[in-house]
């Protein structure tokens, strides 16, 4: 299913940015000297022609879980291994097309992992021809952003899990399960699956883990959000109050294996 996936507004401008695009985000690998070809579904879910600017953008995202856009080369960057098919493309409304870019990996690239956004925009038509001479910057006026982003392992680079701890963090007055998680690999790794959990008043329920990337060297302490586990996934809408101790026990997935968890957390 394509997701409608604005994620920056700035200054309305003529025109609507009514855009989905599948997939959300490109997990690939590849090996040094090879071409991969990628194809992004572009989908105008609006009564309206959209005129759509494509770019790259580095980004950075932090232990933390804050995402920053960088327009400019970042001294890691390997934004010049991508060719986009076009700078710009008009989607007619109530339709949809697709939209190829490739990665030549350098026959020297070394082992590891190649991370950029595919910037979708939406445009003005006076700032095309800014578009289609190269002149794009993250100063441009546009209505509405998706950043597509893409993870290429280059050589075999693998995430490398391990759970440090598994414990409580407080964001102002609340507490908040949590799993800290270091990845000493050389590609992100992310955590699925769920725990059991049980209150100090026996209300049983599941803890899942934020589903956010961690990136090579990181440590991150990720939210584990409760769901009722009395309802099933699509009627859950109301997240239970935790009253501590709580039990806590079961299994999170990772891209190479498992983790086992049991725990008490006062």
């Amino acid at each position: 299913m394509p997701v409608l996936c604005v994620i920056a507004h700035l200054p309305v401008l003529a025109g609507s940015f009514e855009v989905a695009v599948a997939p959300t985000r490109f997990e690939i690998s590849g090996q040094p000297g090879q071409r991969l070809g990628q194809s992004l579904e572009l989908y105008n879910v609006g009564n309206e022609v959209n005129t759509l600017s494509f770019r790259t953008l580095d980004w950075r995202f932090t232990e933390q879980g804050q995402l920053s856009l960088h327009d400019e080369l970042m001294p890691d960057s390997c934004r010049s291994w991508v060719t986009l098919e076009r700078r710009t493309r008009q989607v007619a409304a109530r339709s949809n097309q697709s939209f190829r870019f490739q990665v030549d990996v350098p026959a020297d690239a070394p082992v590891g992992e190649c991370r950029f956004m595919i910037a979708v925009e939406g445009i003005e038509p006076a700032h095309q021809s800014i578009i289609n001479s190269g002149g794009a910057s993250l100063s441009l006026p546009v209505s509405g952003r998706i950043a597509v982003a893409v993870y290429l392992a280059v050589g075999g680079a693998k995430p490398k899990l391990e759970v440090v701890s598994l414990g409580t963090d407080s964001t102002r007055t609340q507490r908040h399960p949590v799993v800290t998680v270091y990845n000493s690999g050389n590609a992100h790794g992310r955590l699925d699956g769920s725990l059991d959990a049980t209150d100090a008043h026996g209300k049983a329920f599941e803890l899942v883990p934020d589903g956010g990337p961690i990136l090579p060297g990181q440590t991150r302490s990720l939210l584990l959000t409760p769901k009722d586990a009395s309802k099933g996934a699509d009627k859950d809408t109301t997240k239970p109050l935790l009253q501590y101790p709580l039990k806590v026990r079961g299994t999170l997935d990772w891209d190479d294996g498992a983790f086992k968890l049991e725990a008490t957390l006062p």
